[in-house]
């Protein structure tokens, strides 16, 4: 029988990538688009942000499956 995941344990680790990329972007990006209107900005972060997450977040679940198990 397999473990079930823990969810605290996937939610941290997706908030542990997420936490820096926001920042990020929001360094990078933010100043670049700062003029624009307050959807555009939000339309082109989330952009980048959610295929980043969707690539990214599987990947490191994977990667600390062991430890999300336990």
């Amino acid at each position: 029988m397999e473990t079930k995941p823990k969810v605290w344990k996937m939610l941290l680790i997706s908030w542990l990538f997420v936490y820096p990329v926001i920042n990020v972007l929001f360094m990078v990006l933010f100043p670049l688009i700062q003029d624009f209107h307050p959807l555009v900005r939000t339309l082109i972060f989330t952009g980048i942000l959610v295929p980043l997450m969707g690539v990214s977040i599987p990947f490191l679940h994977k990667k600390c499956w062991n430890w999300i198990i336990k």
